[in-house]
């Protein structure tokens, strides 16, 4: 591997290490600046990015240090790949690594999460742990949502055939309609298809949450913490584009992505507003007959393609995020008409953020306004995609 690869590889990883970066947002960067650089190339910086964010404790266990060249090493050998010359590199001991990859070691190491992780993990979920640590470690499929207000599934799986892209639909327990998967991973924004608005890109766990508010055309839906809009727009093709849609979110550059994205799509009855004031909710209460809370949470359902979420979330920051997830249900739930469904959901798996949290809501002043119709988890270690929690539940 040429030396300038390894050495943006190094910087990339030294800004989502040292300087607490986004991996996502380091792998753009580093790539709009070697835009010449070739599809191995990209790819294997990429795939390198992810994989030693991914593998960080155990890479620093078989190369025994913590220095980046060294766990940089390390990653090379686990690839297959042999380290070049270069001065970083002159104590690599290739046989040594193997021999270190095949150690028994504990689980903590072995999976490369935090012991405070791991440690809660265990707690909660048992012998199921080690299997979804094992899951959250593994590359993301990349999942495609069909945009019905453009095309139908068997068409745009055609389309993207014609562009050289093969794409097949979801297989999983999950019911999801207009799902599709990469066969193998290609740069699906350069195709016609995506610029015609055909698809977005979705993962699969994500596209079973929309479906649940059983939102019909002509009726009135909020999107709460719509972000980027990925739901909202999924709503719009199930809405088929009658009624109306209030996309809200406290970061307003997110909901001028969400405009773009809409225009691309079709998706006409979208309406984006700022939460930039309380009164913003309290000025919505009763307004809405469907109201989707798409919770900010700790993120560890999407651990595949956010690896370094676990080196950067805290103990602290969960607690933090569990009270404002009570403060949202609290609030955002006023938005929703008597006789409404509510749809909660987060991209966490620990039950402190999903299930309990839903408890608490039910047994508290404003919840007693509400009873809960059905309970769904989509885990990673068994449909393959994000893991996601969410609950259905009807207003009195």
């Amino acid at each position: 591997m040429q030396f300038h690869i390894l050495n943006t590889l190094s910087q990339a990883l030294i800004e989502v290490f040292e300087k607490g970066k986004h991996a996502d947002r380091m792998i753009d960067k580093y790539m709009r600046v070697n835009n010449k650089w070739s599809t191995e190339e990209r790819s294997f910086f990429a795939e390198g990015v992810y994989g030693i964010i991914r593998h960080k404790r155990n890479l620093e266990f078989v190369a025994e240090s913590q220095a980046l060249w060294p766990i940089i090493a390390a990653y090379l050998v686990t690839q297959n790949l042999k380290p070049v010359v270069r001065p970083e590199f002159k104590n690599t001991d290739t046989a040594k690594i193997q021999s270190r990859l095949k150690t028994k070691k504990p689980a903590a190491i072995e999976h490369s999460f935090p012991d405070w992780l791991c440690e809660l993990g265990q707690k909660e979920f048992g012998a199921e742990w080690a299997p979804i640590m094992q899951s959250l470690n593994k590359d993301p499929i990349i999942f495609l949502r069909t945009n019905t207000l453009k095309t139908n599934i068997e068409k745009l799986i055609q389309d993207l055939k014609l562009e050289k892209v093969s794409a097949d639909k979801i297989k999983s327990s999950v019911n999801i309609r207009d799902g599709l998967y990469l066969k193998k991973r290609e740069n699906v924004f350069a195709t016609q298809a995506f610029k015609k608005g055909e698809f977005e890109m979705q993962d699969a766990g994500s596209q079973a949450i929309a479906p649940l508010l059983q939102a019909q055309p002509g009726q009135q839906v909020v999107d709460a913490c719509a972000g980027s809009g990925g739901k909202s727009l999924h709503l719009a093709a199930l809405m088929q584009n009658q009624g109306k849609i209030v996309a809200l979110d406290i970061h307003d550059f997110k909901l001028q992505d969400l405009k773009q994205r809409a225009s691309r799509a079709g998706a006409t009855i979208l309406e984006t507003k700022l939460i930039d004031s309380p009164q913003v909710i309290k000025r919505l209460a009763n307004s809405f007959d469907r109201v989707l809370i798409d919770s900010p949470c700790s993120g560890l359902g999407t651990l595949r393609r956010n690896p370094d979420t676990k080196w950067k979330l805290t103990v602290e920051q969960i607690s933090s995020v569990c009270n404002l997830q009570k403060d949202i249900l609290s609030k955002y739930s006023e938005m929703c008409k008597p006789g409404g469904i509510m749809v909660y959901a987060t991209c966490s798996i620990l039950k402190r953020e999903n299930e309990d949290q839903i408890k608490w809501f039910l047994n508290s002043t404003v919840g007693t306004k509400w009873s809960l119709l059905s309970e769904h988890r989509i885990w990673p270690h068994i449909h393959g995609s994000d893991g996601f929690y969410a609950a259905v539940m009807k207003r009195l």
